[in-house]
């Protein structure tokens, strides 16, 4: 049998334990696996003291990640500190420079330094294994990487956030508001206290960077991601989307146009009766669309201790069962200095249209006025709908709009037109609606 993989891990939080725990308790199911038994021999965290439910006894400490990343004796740099500058970042960069294989939950880290990070790993010939850092548990990284060889792929889309996916399934099911809901998050460890990275789609979008990344072989560009989030969805929204056959998801989209890549996060409607519409609570699901295989949706745990722990065992195995002198794939699935400059697509027509709600004053000429507004800007549409906003002295309603396909560009000036006219009492919303999917 070979000699056993020496690992180190830096960050001993949830994720962390949750690694080390599964290596000690399926050491033997592992060793079967892979052929040469795994062992963590170095860890580093900030407090030595704390209880984790594992014995790290047999383990070297060291209060430094980046000496543990370079003066261990291991074979494998685990980096589940989080951030994408600090310690995480210069403990990768040590540990690859080094020689050592890297295996990362850090999906902030991959969006930021991912691409440079890369062209070090392949230098040196180790590995820098990442599937933790999409998706939790799913393997999509390993999917795009490995299994889809020959597919070329013309959209990948999903829902990459557990926590915007349990706020608006609650707030369908139960009726209540968003703020209840993301109490309610965070009371149950879905939410951080401070969830502005969850809730605004920041979180979202690194995972979609790297995914696009991966499925149009361009470099990471998670600064030009068009984004939105979800704390202005209401239950106004909610019930109308539900009236009008939709369910509302907040999806990561990437798709290759004529003009290049375009990439956004946002609240979207998408039917009821489609499988993405499906996947409640804090579960994930990616979809990627290709010309061989056509479309496939993966969908599973996509947060927490176990299902993250599972992907960053996976990618430890990966590295356990690979050959000495063995030539590794590239990181993003083409050589790093191969990877096309990102081209950002011009705004497009958007297929499948555009929900668009007003709260309006109830009086003469507000219809009319709306109506001029879309004509101005060449758009048509499928439906309008109108509701009480309330009690009906306050003379307010709701206008429904929804459009057929249009641009982006289109609809935002006309809500800016009829904002503009001083007819709406309240923030106007507008939401994509995605046909298939």
């Amino acid at each position: 049998m070979a000699e056993a993989l020496r690992i180190g891990i830096a960050g001993l939080g949830t994720v962390g334990a949750s690694v080390a725990r599964v290596l000690q308790e399926k050491e033997a199911a592992l060793t079967r696996q892979c052929g040469r038994q795994i062992s963590v021999v170095a860890v580093s965290a900030r407090d030595r003291a704390r209880d984790r439910g594992v014995d790290f006894g047999g383990a070297q400490w060291f209060d430094d990640p980046v000496e543990l990343a370079t003066k261990a004796d291991i074979d494998v740099f685990v980096e589940l500190i989080g951030g994408e500058e600090g310690p995480a970042r210069t403990s990768v960069k040590a540990a690859l420079e080094a020689g050592r294989h890297v295996v990362t939950a850090n999906k902030a880290l991959l969006a930021k330094h991912g691409v440079s990070l890369a062209e070090s790993a392949e230098k040196k010939g180790v590995l820098l294994n990442y599937e933790a850092a999409v998706a939790g548990g799913i393997p999509v990284i390993k999917t795009m990487r490995e299994a889809m060889a020959g597919n070329s792929v013309t959209r990948v889309f999903g829902i990459l956030n557990g926590t915007c996916n349990y706020i608006l399934t609650r707030m369908e099911a139960e009726g209540i508001s968003f703020d209840e809901c993301l109490k309610d998050a965070q009371r149950l460890g879905y939410a951080e206290a401070d969830p502005t990275f969850d809730i605004e789609g920041n979180d979202t979008a690194h995972k979609l960077a790297i995914l696009t990344s991966l499925a149009f072989g361009t470099k990471i560009a998670a600064d030009d991601i068009y984004l939105e989030g979800i704390s202005n969805i209401t239950q106004a929204d909610i019930r109308a989307a539900a009236e009008l056959g939709y369910r509302i998801k907040l999806l990561g989209v990437a798709q290759r146009t004529e003009s290049g890549i375009e990439q956004r996060v946002h609240p979207t409607m998408v039917p009821t009766a489609s499988v993405i519409a499906q996947v409640h609570g804090v579960t994930n699901a990616v979809a990627i669309e290709t010309d061989i295989l056509g479309e496939l949706l993966l969908s599973g745990p996509g947060a927490g201790g176990n299902a993250t722990a599972s992907a960053v065992v996976g990618d430890i195995a990966d590295i356990a069962k690979s050959q000495p002198g063995f030539q590794h794939g590239p990181v993003f699935g083409r050589p790093a200095k191969e990877l096309a400059p990102y081209k950002k697509a011009r705004m497009r027509s958007h297929a499948g249209g555009y929900f668009i709600r007003l709260t309006v004053y109830d009086r003469l000429g507000v219809f009319a006025a709306i109506a001029k507004r879309m004509a101005d800007n060449e758009i048509s549409l499928e439906s309008i709908v109108q509701h009480a906003a309330g009690a009906i002295e306050t003379g307010q309603k709701n206008v429904i709009l929804v459009t057929h396909e249009t641009t982006e560009a289109a609809v935002r000036k006309a809500v800016d037109g009829i904002t503009k006219d001083g007819h709406l009492t309240d923030k106007p919303q507008v939401i994509r609606i995605e046909r298939a999917g």
